[in-house]
C-alpha cells in the first residue's frame, strides 16, 4: 500500500497570517485537530502545521489575544513531508523517526496534497506495524526529557 491510498487529499490548510479564531473553526468544520500551514494558496508549499494542542498551549494558556493573535506567533515551524508514491511502511518509519503524529504528502514541486495521520494508520498498516508506530510515536521527546531520542534509519 502506498502513502496516497491512505492520506487525507486536499486537506483544510491555512497560511501564517490567518488568526487562530478562523484556525479554530476549520478545525470544527473539518473535524481536526491540527492544519498544514502554507507559505501561500498558489504554491501551497507547507512552512509548518498548527495543532489544536498549539492554541490552547501557546495561546489560551498564555493569556494571548485570540482575535488578534495570529498562526506565525504559535505554529510550530516545522513539518515532516512524504512523497504519495512512497511505501506506508515508510511512512510509518518516518513518523517513529521524527516522533510525529502526522505527516504531511507533498507533490514534486512541493506543493501540499494530503496528510497521514495516526488515525490514517490504523486501516492502512499491519496490528504490528501499527502497534510498533504508535508506541515509538509516543515515546518521550527531547521536549519532554532534555534528552534526544535515538533516530533509527530509514530503510528503503
Amino acid at each position: 500500500m502506498l502513502v496516497r491510498d491512505a492520506m487525507t487529499r486536499d486537506p483544510a490548510s491555512c497560511t501564517p497570517e490567518t488568526s487562530l479564531v478562523e484556525v479554530a473553526r476549520l478545525m470544527v468544520a473539518h473535524d481536526c485537530g491540527a492544519l498544514p500551514v502554507i507559505r501561500d494558496e498558489r504554491e501551497r508549499k507547507p512552512v509548518g502545521v498548527i495543532t489544536d494542542r498549539d492554541l490552547v498551549v501557546r495561546a489560551v494558556a498564555e493569556d494571548s489575544d485570540v482575535r488578534a493573535t495570529t498562526v506565525n506567533q504559535v505554529m510550530s515551524n516545522s513539518c515532516v513531508t512524504i512523497a504519495p508514491d512512497a511505501p506506508i511502511e515508510e511512512c510509518c518509519r518516518v513518523m517513529e523517526a521524527y516522533q510525529v503524529r502526522r505527516i504531511l504528502v507533498v507533490d514534486e514541486h512541493g506543493g501540499l496534497i494530503g496528510i497521514v495521520a495516526q488515525a490514517d494508520l490504523a486501516s492502512a498498516a499491519s496490528d504490528e506495524d501499527l502497534a510498533t508506530t504508535i508506541k515509538e510515536i509516543s515515546q518521550p521527546s527531547f521536549a519532554t526529557t532534555g534528552a534526544l531520542a535515538p533516530l533509527r534509519p530509514i530503510e528503503g
